[in-house]
């Protein structure tokens, strides 16, 4: 194994490469070895062995000498069992071939190669233990192992029954083990002594290694005096018989029958090594570092000089091995064996040999043959030719078919993790039995009482541990890692064990994902028909058996029905392939699949909540904590807000919480139940904490989702009630702690909001709030062992009033946006800051729009009194302050929609200060107030803003064409009023009427009435109103003007553009027939009115048919009226159903009619002038044709007109019928003649 020039290197001393000298091989030629991957494929052809050193702690090489013959061996050497430089600190351990292994062996390395556990090893132990296993069916003396099941892993380790029933004896633990021993195997039980000739092989072989270790000259034997404490010496040297078993959870002192195994200069107190580190919860460490300090953590030690992970054919086992390796000069690397000449080699120490050097990739074996103590000769073979040795005679091919009959009787039967199995065979016989201890122990008053158990428990915390926290872990393994920690806690018991017990609940808690997506949940669980329960202790194994029913737990004489399954003779373990492994090691382990976020929140709040139970159970002040009871529910305190106070109680709250947030910066720390800051206590205790509240927040947000707002303010109330624990604990905030507060607390104005915008379901909301599980109850107990828990109660309050739940809202935001401002949060989580401030800048908006409705609510009601009250003033105050801080959220995150959008509330509050200004007396003397104008302007300002803070219409079409059109309205509106309530007192009529003029042309300017949408027709009502009132203001002008003849022409032409115009945009609409018909007759009279300042007649007649053809348009009017009038008429018979809510308005039959009367006689006097004027014109000149039809036609129209006037009875259907009618026949009569004449 070791590289040529590195052995060359360190020189052996004088004469010992004449001697033949080798040397051990270093820790650097291991580790190369072990990075070259090298591995040795010894033993012939029949099997495959490969070595990689995992870990070695040989000291550096020292030389090997070759001793003289005649040496004699029984004195021992000058530096006999003294510490030597050249072996290292690792002392007598090199010897450790020799020795017994400890209990719980396997385990140090366990615990040492957690990566290995669990996954890719099939065996953990040490190579004594796996070369008796395998020698089974060769030898006759007895085998008695403790079998433990890790994920596909076993380990095995020697259960030393002498031992353990020695100190039953003196102690009374493992007494049922010894009755059952007793009763079933072996009635006679009694300690076997150790033969003097078994010692006295130890000592020459200890002997034996230190003369080859020193091969330097200087051991020379000791003076006979020494020799009369050799035997003593080399019981302390050597044995471990006298490993100490550990009492179960407790501490007394070591114990142990064989004198001779007190301390050891060179080794730990190997009887106490285990005791008090096993069970007892004070020496166990924080969580941060629970278990980190490997082997010590329970007192578990990986002493073996060498780790090497074994492949034997397709077996792969981590095995601890002492065997002493030397090496230097032609021999890489070799054994050293001491064989007494007198005694041949026999079969099962030619097995040891053979095993020893596969597994530690050794290639020669050298042999050293003594007689009685005197050295005689060396001989040197080769390891694939240890099994063909005169005598040890073997084959591998069989001893391979052992090891995998071997492994699979035992992955077939060891299924249950955590259990502890034990596989016995007693002395002389050929049946081995597999027990379960775990349940035989469980039979028993104290099932506690197997001291595998805390070993076991933190194993498989520490592989579950392992595997969490592998950063490219798929979550697949979320099933194995649950099962595993699941079967931790139930092998603790939870009064002696709360930190493990605690911390591997709080790792089941973080198995879930509370923030995963709703879709991961299905695709990720394929194994949906597992149930987590698919595997664990409880489960009932079928017996197995393969097809030649070679093992089972069937009722033979030989059997007993404790055995988990039997091995009837060993000779089976020989034959290929009899015992195959019909379990998978490890049965599919199904994450349980949630199939919604509360049942996944629940899940992580029983982890929680008995991870909290075992923390507070560790305390032990529990005399000096607040009396409450789990069972009693804890008042949500449902307060009327009549009691509270109000808003300036909340800003008062709101005050001092910001306060205490300032100064958890500063690390303030007040536990009500004595916990020590630092301890595993606080620090479990802080991550449960944690863990509960973004639970409770999950569960929050899900419920808000459902529109169950009630259920979310309860659980919100919860989490924030943990964080406030939270905080009284911490001794240093984290910001990803404060940025979950600053979520909670947005998610809480969130649910406020609603239930503010939800007042309707108020009831129901409270019965969901003040309803409690009992899980919440006892987490919120556990909670109120360490505070009050009253730190958000300002923000969680189901409060009855519109108002309270708005500021609460808005306080909730605001404090979540100060915890952001503490640090350097906002920086960090550019994301939910800007939703925050979306938020803050929506609830100042509501809480503006709900002020700003009060206002309008005050100023409906205020009829009798003229000035504006104070309630009022105050009101528009709180909204603009509103509105202001809401706008300057929204443009300091760039959100220019919202921020048009605030503005234009703004200027709506404007238009409603403006409104309340307005004279409330006497309507004749009203006119328009200068405050007013002031507050229409300051809307117009704001709505102008509002445009300007859009830009263009691509940023937000439907805002931009709401703003324009509340612009438009506010234009409408002031120049409406001014026009109405002309404010003569202070302006002349000039200037009004040219302001009424502008605001006229500005609200038409943002009135769109071309583009198509659902305001469209409004748009278009909106601007043929604008064009019918400058129409009639500039008639009314030109009426009432004297004078400037250029101003009355200018004013004649504006009138007739505006009339013409308002005509054709009521055209396009079908519900506005009566304004039709008023602009109609309007531009009938505007003629008229021309009429009388024309001199000829001719000009009069061209007037006058100008009139006319007004009067024949005016059909389409009357047309859209008698539709509706036929349309109200027949519906009582069609359908005695009322009309639909979204129908057209019903026409106002009044109005129809004074408009139609008006229209009656109007046509009437036209009919009358055109008569006249034609029939004077036609005495004049007697050849105009055209001019006689008109005539005949007007004449014969003013007839039917007279006779249908004069008839009283005729209905309001009939009387349009005849003017429809009569508009036709004028129609046909002019012959488009008087559409010539316009």
């Amino acid at each position: 194994m070791g590289d040529s020039k590195e052995a060359g290197a360190e020189a052996p001393p004088a004469g010992a490469a004449a001697r033949g000298g080798l040397s051990l091989l270093s820790q650097g030629e291991n580790e190369e070895a072990s990075a070259q991957g090298s591995a040795l494929f010894l033993g012939g052809s029949e099997v495959k062995s490969r070595a990689v050193v995992k870990y070695s702690s040989a000291p550096p090489r020292t030389a090997f000498a070759r001793l003289e013959e005649k040496t004699d061996l029984k004195l021992p050497p000058a530096n006999w069992l003294r510490e030597s430089a050249k072996l290292g600190p690792a002392g007598t351990t090199i010897l450790g071939n020799s020795r017994k292994s400890k209990p719980f062996s396997s385990f140090g390395m366990a615990y040492d190669f957690i990566d290995s556990v669990g996954n890719d090893v099939d065996v953990v132990s040490d190579s004594e233990n796996i070369k008796k296993l395998l020698k089974i069916p060769y030898s006759k003396s007895h085998v008695s192992m403790a079998v433990h099941r890790i994920g596909r892993t076993l380990l095995l380790d020697e259960l030393d029954i002498q031992e353990l029933f020695m100190r039953s004896s003196q102690t009374g633990d493992w007494t049922w083990l010894k009755e059952f021993y007793q009763r079933l195997i072996d009635q006679k039980w009694q300690r076997k002594k150790k033969s003097k000739e078994h010692w006295y092989q130890k000592a020459i072989l200890s002997k034996f290694l230190y003369y080859s270790i020193n091969g330097d000259g200087a051991a020379q034997p000791v003076p006979p005096a020494a020799e009369q404490q050799e035997s003593s010496s080399s019981g302390q040297a050597t044995d471990s018989d006298g490993a100490s078993w550990p009492a179960p959870f407790e501490m007394p002192s070591s114990v142990s029958e064989d004198p001779s195994a007190s301390s050891q200069g060179s080794e730990p107190l190997e009887l106490s090594y285990i005791v008090g580190h096993v069970a007892s919860a004070p020496k166990e460490q924080n969580l941060t570092t629970l278990f980190s300090d490997g082997e010590n953590s329970q007192g578990l030690k990986n002493d073996f000089v060498r780790n090497i992970l074994w492949t034997f054919e397709d077996i792969h086992m981590l095995v601890g091995s002492n065997m002493p390796i030397f090496g230097g000069g032609r021999y890489p690397a070799v054994s050293l064996r001491l064989r007494d000449n007198n005694k041949p080699i026999n079969v099962l120490t030619g097995i040891d040999y053979w095993l020893d050097n596969l597994i530690c990739n050794v290639p020669e074996l050298v042999m050293c043959f003594h007689v009685n103590g005197i050295v005689q000769k060396y001989e040197m073979i080769k390891t694939e030719e240890i099994p063909n040795l005169e005598n040890s005679n073997f084959s591998t091919k069989v001893i391979k078919d052992i090891a995998q009959n071997i492994l699979s009787f035992l992955k077939s039967n060891c299924t249950k993790e955590g259990h502890t199995y034990w596989l016995f065979k007693a002395s002389g016989s050929d049946i081995v039995k597999l027990y379960d201890l775990t349940t035989l122990c469980e039979e028993t008053e104290d099932k506690y009482q197997n001291p595998f158990t805390m070993p076991v428990a933190v194993l498989l915390y520490k592989v579950a541990c392992n595997m969490m926290m592998k950063k490219g872990q798929n979550k697949k393994h979320y099933g194995t890692v649950r099962t595993l920690l699941l079967n931790c806690v139930r092998l603790l018991d939870k009064s002696r064990h709360p930190q493990i017990i605690a911390s591997a609940n709080y790792m089941l808690s973080e198995l879930f994902q509370l923030d995963e997506p709703k879709k991961e949940e299905s695709s990720e669980s394929p194994l949906n028909e597992n149930s987590d329960e698919s595997y664990s202790e409880e489960e009932e194994e079928m017996p197995d058996s393969d097809e030649n029913g070679s093992y089972s737990t069937c009722s033979d004489p030989s059997d007993d029905n404790k055995a988990v399954a039997i091995i009837k003779s060993v000779g089976e373990l020989s034959v290929p392939e009899k015992y195959k492994s019909i379990h998978q090691i490890r049965p599919s382990c199904a994450f349980p699949v949630c199939h919604d976020t509360e049942e996944r929140c629940r899940l992580v709040l029983s982890y929680v909540l008995e991870g909290l139970k075992s923390v507070d159970s560790s305390i032990k002040k529990e005399r000096d904590l607040p009396a409450a009871d789990p069972n009693t529910p804890i008042p949500l305190k449902y307060e009327d807000e009549s009691t509270r106070g109000g808003p300036e109680a909340l800003e008062k709250q709101m005050a001092l919480f910001l306060d205490k947030m300032g100064s958890l910066q500063k690390g303030n720390y007040s536990s009500q139940s004595g916990m020590i800051p630092g301890s595993w206590q606080h620090k479990m205790k802080l991550q449960l904490i944690l863990k509960s509240s973004k639970a409770y927040y999950v569960l929050s947000d899900a419920a808000m989702s459902l529109q169950k707002y009630g259920r979310a303010l309860r659980y919100i109330k919860l989490a924030l009630q943990s964080h406030d624990t939270y905080c009284c604990l911490c001794t240093n905030m984290l910001s990803e702690v404060l940025l979950f507060l600053s979520q909670y607390l947005t998610l809480c104005g969130d649910i406020q909001l609603m239930l503010a915008q939800n007042a309707n379901n108020r009831a129901a909301h409270l019965e969901e709030f003040n309803y409690q599980t009992k899980e919440d109850q006892e987490i919120l107990h556990s909670l109120h062992r360490e505070s009050s828990c009253q730190g958000f109660a300002w923000a969680t309050d189901l409060s009855t009033d519109l108002e309270s739940q708005l500021s609460v809202s808005c306080k909730c935001y605001e404090a979540a946006n100060e915890i952001l401002q503490f640090s350097d949060l906002k920086n960090q989580n550019p994301e939910h800051y800007v939703q925050l401030l979306k938020r803050m800048g929506n609830i100042r908006n509501e809480i503006g729009v709900f002020y700003m409705n009060q206002a309008a609510a005050l100023q409906s009601e205020r009829v009798v009194s003229k000035t504006v009250s104070t309630a009022e003033q105050q009101l528009w105050k709180k909204s603009f302050s509103c509105f202001e801080k809401g706008i300057h959220n929204f443009e300091s995150i760039d959100d220019a929609t919202n921020a048009a959008l605030l503005l234009c509330n703004t200027g709506r509050l404007m238009r409603i200060c403006a409104q309340a200004h307005c004279g409330a007396g006497d309507e004749c003397k009203r006119e328009f107030s200068p405050e007013e104008g002031l507050y229409y302007n300051k809307a117009v300002d704001y709505y102008l803003k509002a445009l300007r803070s859009l830009g263009t219409r691509d940023t937000h079409a439907a805002v931009w064409d709401s703003v324009n059109w509340e612009l438009s309205t506010t234009y409408f509106t002031m120049a409406t009023l001014q026009q109405d309530y002309a404010p003569l007192s202070r302006k002349a009529q000039e200037q009004i009427e040219k302001e009424v003029s502008e605001a006229m042309m500005k609200s038409l300017k943002y009135c769109d009435v071309d583009s198509v949408s659902a305001r469209q027709p409004l748009c278009q009502y909106r601007a043929a109103t604008i064009h019918h009132r400058l129409a009639s203001m500039y008639h009314s002008c030109l009426r009432n003007q004297v004078g400037d003849e250029h101003l009355r022409k200018q004013h004649r032409v504006l009138a007739d553009l505006h009339y013409s115009k308002a005509v054709k945009l009521f055209q396009l609409l079908k519900d506005a027939p009566c304004e039709l018909l008023r602009v109609q007759l309007e531009r009938v009279a505007f003629a008229e009115f021309q009429m009388t300042s024309q001199n000829s007649n001719i000009g009069k007649l061209k007037t006058l048919s100008g009139a006319l053809d007004i009067m024949v348009r005016t059909k389409h009017a009357f047309q859209l009226i008698r539709k509706e009038l036929v349309e109200e008429f027949d519906q009582p018979k069609n359908e005695e159903t009322p009309p639909a809510a979204d129908s057209a308005p019903s026409l106002n039959r009044e109005e129809v009619i004074k408009l139609l009367s008006i229209f009656e006689s109007r046509l009437s006097f036209l009919l009358l002038q055109s008569i006249k004027l034609l029939s004077s014109a036609k005495k004049k000149t007697s050849n105009n044709l055209e001019e006689d039809v008109v005539l005949k036609t007007n004449k014969q129209t003013y007839s039917q007109l007279l006779r249908a006037t004069a008839n009283k009875n005729t209905s309001l259907l009939e009387r349009i019928d005849v003017l429809i009618h009569l508009l036709d026949q004028l129609a046909r009569g002019s012959g488009g003649g008087g559409g010539a004449v316009q």
